[in-house]
């Protein structure tokens, strides 16, 4: 029409990406996420796009920004489902998502599969296209060996411009085998698609680099389990300190103290002498006796902690946060629903510098200390075995059977060696007469 300009609208562009005009008047394309969140963390770094639109929204819309919105809701935006095309890395993620096997995980390792799963899937190719968008019929052990390098290394530019280079092995490993499990659940489900061939087995992953040394696992002494049990008491978190006491007597791990261990397994009616331990695993059973043949108390300061805390406790867990500075007016397990002990962890730590410790003993530190002095006290394999509920293919259906008086013995050579220390110490320090 007559007298109306017309003007051109640029195409509209996803948050966060821009427009910048090349020397050769061409157009390219950025992504820049937003310095607040940067400063908050968020591991997500400006990056070109090149000049294709196409490719450059739909990198935007389909990688960039998800991942920032995931670490935004940390986390929550990453259970809106996507359709992901079938025969795909992606669709085999969410064939093992929706499988049986995924809902018997804890939920603690479903998060730290699916973003084990998500490393793997979103590194982007040299063709630019995602490991996630190929077809499995595609996958080599040469391809999957190829990715794992380069997810293996991190390089970085630090502030003041100087480039790190480190490992991530641990973090990686994982991701391998989240994949492997992910490959061989999704065979047995859609054994007509996905190869029989796992190119995640048989990786030959290592632990550490060539020549690292290896982390020891930070284990307490008994003076220092002693003393952190006094500094739970002193900051009244009465329930930890018992808890701590526990994990070394019974050899329990973290997550079954807080998360398993339930009032009726202790001295029920129909066996008043024992605990019922499950192993939170295997699920394997056992009936740990409390009192010897004579009826001596094998566990005097925890069954005498442990009595006074099922007189006072409603039915459920046991340990729970009874501390009078709590913020809620009941009693809350110290695991949430969802399985998350970091409250719990961030108190230890509390007690830890409390009781002027090490401030690398964390509460499996006291599981490791009871392993160490059941090794000190010269137990047989077989006790040990029986403490910690240990398998191995070769024990008997019947293994259970003779657990009792093995655990007897374990905990009297157990005692008798601490006393022995004690007194030894006593010695060294006496004056000389």
């Amino acid at each position: 029409m007559s007298g109306m300009i017309l003007v051109h609208t640029p195409p509209k562009l996803p948050r966060y990406c821009q427009r910048k005009l090349l020397a050769n008047n061409r157009v390219a394309y950025y992504f820049a996420p937003p310095t607040w969140a940067r400063g908050q963390g968020c591991d997500l770094m400006p990056e070109a796009l090149g000049t294709d639109y196409f490719r450059a929204v739909e990198r935007v819309e389909e990688i960039l920004l998800p991942a920032f919105e995931s670490w935004r809701s940390r986390g929550l935006s990453d259970m809106t489902p996507v359709t992901a095309e079938p025969g795909t890395f992606d669709w085999l993620i969410g064939i093992y998502q929706a499988h049986q096997k995924w809902r018997e995980l804890e939920s603690t390792t479903q998060r730290q599969y699916t973003k084990s799963l998500a490393l793997f899937a979103d590194h982007i190719l040299k063709d630019g296209s995602r490991v996630g968008s190929k077809r499995l019929s595609d996958f080599t052990k040469a391809f999957v060996d190829a990715v794992y390098g380069k997810l293996l290394v991190v390089t970085k530019v630090s502030r003041n411009g100087d480039v790190i280079v480190r490992e991530r092995r641990r973090y990686v490993n994982v991701a391998m085998a989240s994949c492997r499990r992910a490959w061989f659940v999704g065979q047995r489900a859609q054994e007509k698609v996905v190869p029989a061939s796992n190119p995640f087995s048989r990786m030959g992953l290592r632990s550490r680099a060539p020549g690292q040394a290896i982390r020891p696992t930070p284990t307490a002494t008994w003076d220092e389990l002693v003393a952190f049990r006094a500094a739970a008491v002193r900051l009244d978190y009465r329930s930890i300190g018992t808890a701590a006491l526990l994990s070394w007597e019974w050899l329990q791990r973290e997550q079954h103290v807080f998360g398993a261990f339930d009032l009726s397994h202790y001295r029920p009616s129909e066996r008043p002498n024992s605990v019922r331990i499950v192993h939170p695993k295997n699920g394997e059973e056992a009936w740990w006796p409390l009192f010897d043949e004579t009826g001596a108390a094998l566990f005097p300061e925890l069954t005498d902690e442990l009595d006074e805390i099922k007189k006072a406790s409603p039915p459920g867990l046991v340990f729970r946060r009874t501390h009078a500075h709590r913020s809620s007016a009941i009693p809350l397990p110290w695991i949430t629903p969802r399985k998350d002990l970091r409250y719990l962890r961030n108190v230890v730590k509390k007690i830890v510098a409390a009781a002027g410790l090490r401030e690398e003993l964390s509460f499996t530190s006291f599981r490791h200390g009871g392993f160490t002095e059941g090794a000190d006290s010269d137990l047989t394999d077989a006790e040990l075995r029986a403490a910690g509920r240990h398998r191995t293919g070769r024990q008997l259906p019947t293994y259970a059977k003779r657990t009792g008086k093995q655990l007897i013995a374990a905990t009297k050579k157990r005692r008798a060696e601490r006393t022995r220390s004690f007194l030894l110490r006593l010695n060294t320090i006496a004056p000389s007469e």
